[in-house]
Formats: structure tokens, sequence, C-alpha cells
């Protein structure tokens, strides 16, 4: 059964992507706790999750509940584990049915 199969390079920009993703969601989330603290301009709801849906949700959410960050918002504590489990579930799908494969 053939399949679609990913070459290297495109793997690596998408691994580098991801990566920076969860870079800038690991920094917003920092910065935005530390704004808290000192009563500062805020990062908006909406652009957090909108980094957090755009591939930044696992170091989101690890950031979160290691710095303690926006755990008491059910917005945050529910939706970034459901962005992350959608996205690697859409990611293994891809796999499984999508007849992509690394080569």
């Amino acid at each position: 059964m053939g399949g679609v199969r990913i070459p290297q390079g495109v793997l690596n920009i998408c691994l580098a992507y991801l990566a920076a993703m969860n870079l800038w969601g690991i920094v917003a989330t920092v910065w935005d706790k530390r704004a808290a603290i000192r009563r500062a301009r805020r990062i908006p709801e909406r652009t957090l999750l909108r980094i957090s849906a755009l591939g930044g949700s696992a170091g989101m959410w690890l950031t979160m509940l290691l710095i303690r960050h926006k755990t008491r918002h059910p917005r945050f504590m529910a939706g970034i584990p459901v962005m992350l489990a959608l996205q690697i579930g859409l990611v293994l799908l891809g796999f499984r049915y999508g007849n992509l494969s690394i080569s």
C-alpha cells in the first residue's frame, strides 16, 4: 500500500514550527504572569488561546501548570488540553488514515 512520504526536510520544518510555537506559548504565558503580578498591561486571553491553537498548546499548558497561571480559568484549563488532544489526534489520523509516512 503506497502512501504519501513526508521528506525529512519538510518534517524538520514542521518540527521547527512546533518548537517555535511552543516557545512562543511559554514566553507569552510567563510574560502574562509577570504582568499580572506587576499589574501591568496583560496579553489578551484571545491571543493566548490563538497561540495555543496554532500549535503552542503543549508548552503553554505545561507552563501554566508549572507557574500556576490561568489555572482557575476553565476556558484555559479545559480548552488548552482539548486543543492539544485535537492536534495530536490530527497528526495520528494523518499517519493512520492519510497514508502519511516519514521517509
